[in-house]
């Protein structure tokens, strides 16, 4: 586990972008943390580091349930687990089978279907209870896809690192 630290939105953008940089297809990556956590502002900064287009907007799939980026390194799927009731409506978007297909899958409120979901980098925010603009950040792994990569990982946060 990582544990790091925030203090704007730009920086939690930087981190989504180092996380981006090490990324391969098939990897999905679940954002957890309560409504305001900053999971959008992350999304947007990752989605930005794989290259989708600024008029690409990324924005939160709430409605949609998944936006689709095809424009950047590796084609992105963004999905919003939130007004989802029941794993089998997770399981009906298919988010797994097109990452089968080479791209990358980031899901908000994903924690609440990780057993459909798979494997994957588990990535949870919070707000500071002191400092509105400040996102304490969790980064975590569940299975084995990471394990070549964890220490370049830790390495590429290494700045927002608490100590």
């Amino acid at each position: 586990m990582i544990d790091l630290r925030s203090s704007s939105v730009e920086e939690t953008h930087t981190i989504a972008a180092a996380i981006a940089g090490l990324v391969r297809p098939r990897d999905m990556v679940l954002l957890v943390g309560e409504m305001g956590a900053g999971k959008t502002a992350f999304a947007t900064g990752f989605a930005k580091a794989l290259g989708v287009h600024g008029d690409d907007h990324v924005s939160s799939p709430t409605f949609t349930l998944v936006h689709s980026h095809t424009s950047g390194r590796i084609p992105l799927h963004h999905a919003d687990l939130y007004r989802l009731t029941s794993l089998a409506e997770v399981a009906d978007l298919g988010i797994r089978e097109l990452l089968d297909m080479g791209a990358v899958g980031l899901v908000e409120w994903g924690d609440v279907a990780s057993e459909v979901l798979g494997d994957g980098l588990s990535v949870t925010l919070e707000a500071d209870d002191e400092d509105e603009d400040v996102r304490l950040i969790t980064v975590a792994v569940d299975g084995h896809a990471w394990d070549t990569r964890w220490e370049m990982l830790k390495n590429a946060l290494r700045s927002w690192t608490l100590r």
